[in-house]
């Protein structure tokens, strides 16, 4: 039986090892691209728009779960 843990345990090292080469690889010739953030992207909600929305999630939280203790 110890066999068999010792032999899983090299055949998971082996795998997790060749992984992590291969993300290093990958990282190297293929780096991650940063988009640009331009402040036009997201619009900026009022403090009343906020509100509203906070209200509107809060009700649909509560209904949600009104309805799973009925059933």
């Amino acid at each position: 039986m110890e066999v068999v843990f010792l032999f899983i345990g090299i055949i998971i090292g082996i795998v997790v090892s060749k992984t992590n080469t291969v993300s290093c690889i990958i990282k190297k010739f293929y780096p991650e691209v940063e988009p640009e953030v331009t402040p036009e992207v997201k619009p900026t909600l009022n403090n009343a728009q906020n509100q509203d929305n906070q209200k509107k999630v809060v009700a649909a939280i509560t209904a949600a779960i009104k309805y799973h203790r009925e059933g």
